[in-house]
Parts: structure tokens; C-alpha cells; sequence
């Protein structure tokens, strides 16, 4: 019978964790279950950093970026033996359940917790890469949209004073999500991602079309797993004869107030959360398909590679002429 849960953030944070934290406290409570926080990750759990919640410790959070659990990596957890004394303190502390929010380091590392030392664990996906497998959207991810496009936008404004270009670099590691849907509502000239390759003399031939044309601005979006910017932007400064400006917007993109959809995003992941530990169907992640909640093992949600499709590729190619 499950009568405590507890919840932790672990890797990077991601506006909209602190919803989901509310949700789970919320809910928990709700359903007549004590709730703990775990301060600091994985490593704050090897360190037995638990905060007890209630409905007073998360009033008035749900607008705030960041996590009110602060997060942290470790490397002990990583190990077989990290793993197993984690297991052994949740259980010394009568932890019948545990919600993790993060990117696929946090929900590979509740999949070990599950797997090796059959601790009943349940999933979700926080990451401003959008990334992961099994959900359309992660926690954060409309946030830092909106937050790389009101950049493009400023951006925008002293590019056409000057006619200027400029490179702007967005995050997502190895993913181009961020900088494709970013562009696409920027309205931008171009977007380098990792997943389809970009020729850079069609490029260039491109962005000379567009100043013939009178373009009074050019903007490229490079995602930071495409390759490194200065590079490309000395690519291309040779084809086109004129200076490339490079701005990497950094960790401006990770924090903020986070957007509506967030909130009510990590308000149905963190509430879906508990009821799935009730019902003891654990060791999935929560997810977003369409417009609804779904669960998904958190081994397939592992063992499989997000994709971009191609059409998106080829719309944000159209629009961009």
C-alpha cells in the first residue's frame, strides 16, 4: 500500500518544474499520502536531503522558473552501488514511491532505481531539448521558445537599423527542436540544425537572393549540436562577403516565469504522476500525445531516438525565403 511518495529534480532545470512539484504535493495530499521533497537530485538523495511538503510549502510557486528542490548531477548514482544504497535510504525512510522530473540522465537514472533494486519509480519529462521519446512536448520547452523568439525579435530590431546579419545560437544539445520551431516563429532566413546537414553554398546563395531583394536584416539560427558557430560564421562570411554577428543566448533560455502551457503542463504530469504510483503502474514516464496524458515504459522511452520530420524541415525552408 502506497502511503508516502517522495519527488525530486535532477540534471538540468527547466521552467514548469515547480508546477509538477505542486501538482505532486497536491495531489499526494489529496489522496491522503505524505509527501516528501528530495533537495539536490540523486546526490541530494545519497546525502538523505528530504524536506517534508505540504500545501503551504508550495503556495505561490507555480509562476517561478527554476526548481524549488534545486537539482544537481551525481556520479555516485551512476554506479550499481550508488544506486542500491539510494534504494536503501528511500526505503529506510518508508518511501513507498518516487517521481522524478527531468531529461533522459534523471529518467535513465529512475530506470536503474527500478530495474536493479525494483523500487517503484514514475518519470517526467523536463528538458527544454525536447528530446525525449514517448511525449510530443517536455516541461519547459514552450517557455524557451518564447524566450528565443522574443531574442530574435530584439535581435531583429538593430539588425534592420543596420542591415546587419547575425548568427544567434539556441541550446537543445544534440536535438534541433528548439532552433527549428524557433525559427519557424521568428521568422527567420535560416536554420543549421543537426539532424539534415545544411549546405552552406545553397546557404549563402540563399541569404545573397534575399539582400537583392532589399532584405533590410538576415538572421541564421544555428543549434548548438549543428557545430561550433564562429566556424560557420567565417563559412559563410567567405560566400558572402560581408560579416557575420554571432550571439549565443546561453542559459538566458532555461530560466523565466514560465509560460501558461507549462504550468498546466507539469500540473497534469505531476498529478498523473501520483495516481500512477497509487495504481502501481510504476517505472514509466508521463507523457503528452495530442492533447492527452499518456504513460509509456521508461525502458522504450530509452531505447528510442526522437525524431524531427522532415516535413517541419521543409516548411521552415519554405517560410524562410
Amino acid at each position: 500500500m502506497v502511503k508516502k511518495i517522495a519527488v525530486l529534480t535532477s540534471g538540468g532545470d527547466s521552467p514548469g518544474m515547480n508546477a509538477a512539484i505542486r501538482a505532486v504535493v497536491r495531489t499526494g495530499i489529496h489522496y491522503q499520502l505524505e509527501i516528501v521533497g528530495i533537495q539536490f537530485g540523486y546526490r541530494g538523495l545519497l546525502r538523505q536531503k528530504f524536506l517534508p511538503l505540504n500545501l503551504k510549502s508550495v503556495g505561490g510557486i507555480i509562476q517561478h522558473g527554476g526548481t524549488i528542490l534545486m537539482t544537481s548531477r551525481s556520479v555516485k548514482f551512476k554506479t550499481k552501488e550508488g544506486v542500491k544504497e539510494a534504494a536503501f535510504i528511500l526505503r529506510e525512510n518508508n518511501v513507498d514511491g518516487l517521481v522524478i522530473i527531468g531529461g533522459d540522465g534523471s529518467l535513465a537514472g529512475a530506470l536503474d532505481l527500478y530495474q536493479q533494486e525494483n523500487f517503484p519509480v514514475v518519470g517526467l519529462p523536463a528538458t527544454i531539448d525536447n528530446d525525449l521519446y514517448g511525449t510530443d512536448m517536455c516541461l519547459g520547452v514552450d517557455t524557451a521558445l518564447n524566450t528565443i523568439v522574443s531574442a530574435i525579435d530584439k535581435i531583429k530590431d538593430t539588425a534592420s537599423s543596420h542591415r546587419r546579419a547575425f548568427l544567434i545560437e539556441v541550446m537543445g544539445r544534440k536535438s534541433g527542436y528548439l532552433a527549428l520551431m524557433s525559427g519557424i516563429a521568428g521568422g527567420v532566413e535560416a536554420v543549421i540544425i543537426p539532424e539534415y546537414p545544411t549546405d552552406i553554398e545553397e546557404l549563402s546563395v540563399q541569404l545573397k537572393k534575399g539582400y537583392q531583394r532589399g532584405k533590410s536584416h538576415c538572421i541564421v539560427l544555428v543549434a548548438e549540436g549543428a557545430g561550433d558557430i564562429y566556424q560557420i560564421g567565417k563559412l559563410l562570411e567567405t560566400k558572402i562577403g560581408f560579416r557575420m554577428r554571432v550571439t549565443i543566448l546561453g542559459h538566458l533560455q532555461r530560466g523565466g516565469s514560465p509560460s501558461g502551457f507549462d504550468r498546466i503542463l507539469g500540473s497534469r504530469l505531476g498529478a498523473e504522476a501520483v495516481i500512477q504510483l497509487l495504481n502501481h503502474q510504476d517505472h514509466h514516464m508521463v507523457g503528452l500525445s495530442g492533447s492527452e496524458i499518456t504513460t509509456i515504459p521508461l525502458a522504450e522511452v530509452l531505447a528510442n531516438k526522437k525524431a524531427i520530420k522532415k516535413p517541419i524541415v521543409e516548411l521552415a525552408a519554405i517560410l524562410a525565403r
